[in-house]
C-alpha cells in the first residue's frame, strides 16, 4: 500500500514530505515517485499511469514552483536558472529555523559559525535533509565542517536525474491519457533537462557531478550520486563508461560502493555504504553492459552485510565499506534493520546468489 499512501501525501501537502508529522511540512523527500508508478505499471498495466497523473504532476509543481519568476543567473525557492537559460532543481526549505527534531544540534551547528547569520545556517542544514544526505561533504563549504553548509547553493546530479525520471514519466501518463499537449510539453521539459545536465553536470576528468551555480563550475568530488544520470538512462554510452572507471578506481571497496572519497565524520561520507546507493549503482552500471562492475559492486556490499550479520545478527542501516568497522557518524546512532537494507540485499541475493 505505499504507492497509493505517498499518492495520498502527494494530494494533501504537495510532495512526499521529509516524514509525516507537521514540522516536516516545508521539506520534500527526493522525489521517487515516478519511479514507484513505473514499477506497478510493469505490475497493473497502463491504468497505474492514468490513475497516478494527477499526482505525478502536483509533485512537479511542487519543484518548480517560482519557474517563470526567475531570472537568468538566479534561483527561487527550488528552482535554479542558469546565465545560459538551463533550468535546474535544487534542495532548498523555505524555513531558516532550526529542525524541530535536531534543535540543539543545529543551535551548536550555527553557533560554531560566527561569519554567518544563523538563519541562513538553519536554512542550509534544512535543505541538506531534504536531499537525504544528512550529511555530507558534497554541502560543504570547505568539505570538513558542517558550519560551512551550502546546499542550496548546488545543482545536485542526483535530484536533477531524479527530474528528468519525473518529466518523462508524466509524458508517458499523458500519452497513456489522451493528452497530447502535455506529452509534448514534458517530453520537451525532459529532453532540456538531460540536455543541461549534460553540459552542465559533467567533470572532464571522467564523470558526473553536482554543479556550484553561484561561482559556475561543476565540483570535482566524486561521489556514489555520479551514477544517478546511468540509473534513469540519461548518460551517453561513453560518458557511461569513463563514469564507471572512475567510480571503480576511487569509489569501490571491499564491502561495497563508498559514499564519497572524503572522510569527514558525516553519515554520508567515506566510509560509509548505503544500500539505496548500492541499488542505483548496480542498476545503472547494468543499464550501460557493465555487468561485471554491478556485479562487483554488490557481492562486495553482500559480504559485508553477511559479515555484519554474523557478528550482530541482524541488519542494519548503513555499512562501512572497508569492512573494518561498522557504519557510523553523523547525528545518532547506528539504527538496527531498515527497509531499504532488507528490500536491496533480497533482490540482489536473488540477482547474485551467494555461497553457503
Amino acid at each position: 500500500a505505499m504507492l497509493p499512501n505517498f499518492a495520498a501525501l502527494i494530494a494533501t501537502s504537495g510532495p512526499i514530505r521529509n516524514g509525516a508529522r507537521p514540522y516536516y511540512l516545508s521539506r520534500s523527500q527526493p522525489p521517487f515517485f515516478s519511479h514507484m508508478v513505473e514499477l506497478e505499471a510493469r505490475i497493473d498495466g497502463d491504468v497505474v499511469y492514468r490513475q497516478y497523473l494527477p499526482q505525478l504532476r502536483r509533485e512537479h509543481a511542487f519543484w518548480m514552483e517560482g519557474e517563470t519568476s526567475i531570472a537568468p543567473g538566479h534561483a527561487v525557492r527550488r528552482v535554479v536558472k542558469l546565465r545560459d537559460g538551463g533550468v535546474f532543481n535544487r534542495y532548498w526549505d523555505h524555513r531558516d529555523t532550526p529542525r524541530p527534531e535536531a534543535w540543539l544540534h543545529d543551535m551548536r551547528t550555527a553557533a560554531s559559525a560566527p561569519d554567518r547569520q544563523p538563519a541562513e545556517v538553519f536554512r542550509e542544514l534544512r535543505a541538506g535533509a531534504e536531499s537525504g544526505w544528512d550529511y555530507s561533504s558534497r554541502w560543504l563549504g570547505d568539505g570538513r565542517t558542517l558550519s560551512t553548509i551550502r546546499t542550496s547553493e548546488f545543482v545536485p546530479v542526483d535530484l536533477n536525474s531524479l527530474m528528468h525520471h519525473l518529466e518523462a514519466t508524466i509524458a508517458l501518463a499523458c500519452r497513456k491519457d489522451a493528452q497530447p499537449d502535455c506529452a509534448r510539453e514534458f517530453d520537451q521539459r525532459a529532453a532540456q533537462r538531460a540536455e543541461a545536465i549534460e553540459r552542465h553536470l559533467w567533470n572532464t576528468r571522467g564523470y558526473y557531478a553536482d554543479y556550484d551555480w553561484k561561482h559556475g563550475q561543476v565540483s570535482a568530488q566524486v561521489t556514489a550520486a555520479s551514477l544517478y544520470p546511468l540509473f534513469t538512462g540519461i548518460a551517453s554510452p561513453q560518458r557511461a563508461e569513463l563514469t564507471a572507471g572512475t567510480v571503480r578506481v576511487q569509489l569501490l571497496a571491499p564491502g561495497g560502493l563508498l559514499t564519497t572519497t572524503h572522510s569527514t565524520g558525516q553519515q554520508w561520507d567515506a566510509p560509509n555504504a548505503w544500500a539505496p546507493l548500492q541499488w542505483i549503482a548496480v542498476e545503472g552500471l547494468r543499464r550501460y553492459d557493465e555487468a561485471a562492475l554491478a556485479q562487483e559492486v554488490a557481492t562486495n556490499f553482500l559480504r559485508e552485510v553477511g559479515r555484519v550479520f554474523d557478528a550482530r545478527h541482524k541488519l542494519v542501516e548503513k555499512y562501512d565499506a572497508t569492512g573494518q568497522a561498522h557504519g557510523g557518524g553523523g547525528e545518532y546512532p547506528l539504527q538496527d534493520g531498515f527497509g531499504w537494507t532488507n528490500g536491496v540485499v533480497r533482490v540482489l541475493l536473488v540477482r547474485y546468489p551467494q555461497p553457503p
